[in-house]
């Protein structure tokens, strides 16, 4: 029996005109932003009916249009299911007399915290519950979780409706009850003074923009806290944190490219913060503390690809910065930790990561590498100062998610754990490759592949490519338990290691934002054409995959060259970039103007933006099949993101391809919280890829 399909909802067109720069700017659509969307954030439920009606039939046309599919997404989501260790735990990371982890139960969706006496085997204190937390809510996300100096108490945050307005308390550890401590609007994280009696958090506003520090005294309430710093530039974002050995707090006041630092001694978190170094335009810098100095990651000097300096404690202005590790071009450190003995950096070159140990007494260098083509590397949990074990973890798209714990005195290693697959997995039955792409100006792109072994490499098999591409975010190389169900049923899957992220240094982000944006939209064309050349698949056979601002170049992409793909999945996508970068109200146009360019003000960057802004580009032409997918309490990229585009697609475009918008009403940026509820949100997205493609009766 068929079951008959809707038609797909017609979104009322409003027309709005303004004019920018000497432009005419036209949206029929902007409608589907809701003038109480801060209220929204808050409450989803006060949400405009006419926006609710519009959503929700949305969501009741993708459903009818994928309901023949759901055999398989339940396939699909117990095959992805079956991969997850139900019972798994964190390897247990030594602080003072404890041991902390965080595990989940068999059945249970959300984390839990734990923690043992040092060295042994039990008894198991339950610190926090996700799945008791969870009970009676619609949506549960921990934040921050943080211990108290001395153990005794725990400072916890939560988000409950997916719009990361974190609320937090602090729990006893002895008897696992919260204080009368309640703390609304954090960004979710605590750092405790050196005395356990207070703390530091960061308070976002109305607009979700988080400019004030304020320190809570415990047993106060939250209208009490001494406000400790504010930043008055809204273009800016603040955190607070901890230098490694727990002597320094530090505020960061931060855009895209450009930060500033100021410093409270964790043992008098009454004094007033200093400031290491004024801001400059451009100019970055964090900072750890060792031995009375200050040990400082920047790129001041023109050191695009970051250095190491030093300065004195005392006075640690810029004036007294001297090199450590100097800068080395097209080597670019990524990460560093400072312990009592020890400095480790994780470094990338040409796209391959590494860690190297320095000896601090005596200077002395040496490296930690893999021989795999393309491989992910990372430091683990370590919450001690005083240690010479280096924690780091290992993957790589055919190898599982390993943990090894490193002895920088004798360079030995010890494998703590290695991911498990209960359903099975045999690592030479995959290939992974990184190949490089040529690009239109001369650069090459990495690009890593895996497959199956038996793959025929004929141009026949369909192509799932990913791409992100912003922010200087690196995609990894790493082990992905979920894509076997898309290589297992044929797919070639590949990531583009586009420009605007970093995995070729920094110059690869500065190359891919701004007025050079249009080189990541063209790298990953680049890469797609080179994966035909190269027999990995056809023209048309491509579903491409991107999100958040990974879905402005699923966007972009979809504009510039459909003919490439079969289908498009833009998650959470950032399509609407004009709109957005002039809306100067909404919680991340302001900070966001270093990446994209402030069009309120540059008649350039209104140019560049307007070039290729994915909604404003739209044409009346065909497109690939494409799934859109938002949630509503998204404060990243908001739901009217995603609504706008399909209902600007759904008029002009001029094929009968699947166009699909999937809106969570009850979830944010991240999607599901809970692990198995948001497996089944992957399983949605990839049986949407496998019915495109032709591989919905597949395996």
């Amino acid at each position: 029996m068929n079951i008959p399909v809707p038609k797909p909802p017609v979104a009322a067109k409003r027309p709005r005109a303004e004019t920018w720069h000497g432009y005419p700017k036209h949206d029929d659509y902007q409608w589907l932003k809701a003038e109480n969307w801060q209220e929204v954030m808050h409450d989803p439920l006060l949400l405009p009916k006419e926006i609710r009606d519009f959503l929700e039939g949305e969501n009741a046309y993708h459903e009818a249009v994928m309901a023949a599919t759901k055999p398989l997404q339940e396939k699909l989501f117990q095959e992805m299911k079956g991969r997850i260790k139900e019972d798994d735990s964190s390897v247990p990371a030594p602080d003072g007399p404890f041991d902390y982890y965080s595990s989940y139960v068999t059945g249970g969706q959300h984390p839990r915290f734990c923690r043992k006496p040092r060295g042994s085997e039990g008894p198991e204190q339950l610190l926090l519950d996700g799945n008791l937390l969870a009970q009676g809510r619609d949506y549960f996300h921990f934040g921050g979780i943080d211990v108290s100096p001395d153990h005794g108490l725990i400072a916890w945050s939560f988000d409950g409706n997916g719009s990361e307005f974190y609320e937090m308390r602090v729990r006893e550890a002895a008897t696992g009850a919260d204080r009368t401590d309640v703390l609304h609007n954090t960004a979710g994280e605590a750092v405790w003074a050196a005395d356990g009696r207070s703390f530091f958090y960061t308070l976002q506003d109305e607009n979700h923009r988080p400019l004030r520090t304020y320190r809570h005294v415990l047993g106060t309430t939250q209208e009490e806290d001494q406000l400790v710093f504010e930043e008055k530039d809204t273009g800016k974002f603040t955190g607070v944190a901890i230098t490694h050995s727990q002597n320094y707090i530090v505020i960061d006041a931060h855009d895209h490219d450009t930060s500033e630092l100021w410093i409270i001694d964790a043992r008098r978190p009454e004094e007033k913060p200093r400031l290491v170094a004024p801001r400059v335009t451009g100019i970055e810098y964090d900072v750890e503390d060792w031995n009375g100095q200050f040990i400082i990651r920047t790129n001041e000097g023109g050191a695009e690809d970051y250095k190491l300096v030093t300065a004195p404690v005392e006075s640690p202005g810029k004036e007294n910065w001297a090199d450590l590790v100097p800068h080395r071009p097209g080597i670019f450190i990524i990460s560093y930790i400072v312990l009592k003995d020890w400095l480790i950096r994780m470094e990338r070159e040409n796209a391959l990561p590494r860690i190297v140990v320095r000896n601090m007494a005596s200077g002395e260098e040496h490296a930690i590498a893999f021989d795999e083509e393309a491989y992910s590397l990372g430091f683990g949990e370590m919450r001690e100062y005083d240690t010479d074990t280096l924690r780091f973890t290992y993957s790589s798209m055919t190898t599982p998610l390993q943990v090894f714990d490193y002895d920088m005195r004798d360079r030995s290693r010890v494998l703590r754990k290695t991911q498990q697959v209960p359903s099975g997995h045999e690592p030479s039955d995959y290939v992974t490759r990184r190949l490089f792409a040529p690009a239109h100006d001369g650069e090459t792109i990495p690009v890593t592949l895996l497959y199956r072994r038996d793959a025929k490499l004929d141009g026949s098999a369909p192509l799932w490519l990913y791409g992100y591409g912003s922010y200087g975010i690196s995609i990894p190389a790493g082990f992905n338990t979920n894509i076997l169900s898309l290589v297992n049923r044929g797919f070639i899957y590949a990531i583009a290691h586009v420009r605007g992220g970093q995995e070729k240094g920094r110059r690869w982000y500065k190359s891919g934002k701004m007025e050079m944006k249009q080189n990541t939209f063209r790298d990953f064309i680049s890469c797609a054409e080179h994966l035909i050349a190269k027999g990995y698949t056809r023209k048309g056979s491509i579903v491409a995959q991107g999100g958040s601002a990974g879905g402005m170049l699923m966007g972009a992409v979809a504009n510039m060259a459909p003919d490439l793909f079969r289908g498009i999945v833009a998650e959470v996508p950032f399509v609407d970039v004009l709109t957005t970068m002039l809306d100067d109200t909404l919680p991340l146009t302001p900070p966001e103007w270093p990446e994209w360019g402030n069009p309120r003000e540059s008649r350039q960057a209104y140019e560049a933006i307007m070039a290729y802004s994915p909604y404003d580009r739209i044409e009346a032409k065909a497109y690939p099949h494409i799934l859109a997918v938002g949630g509503l309490t998204d404060p990243r990229v908001t739901y009217w993101e995603p609504a706008k585009w399909v209902a600007k697609l759904r008029e002009l475009k001029t094929d009968d391809n699947l166009l699909l918008l999937k809106t969570n009403m009850g979830a944010g940026h991240g999607g599901a919280p809970g692990r198995f509820d948001r497996l089944k949100e992957v399983a949605f997205v990839y049986a949407f890829g496998l019915k495109v493609a032709g591989l919905a009766d597949a395996g």
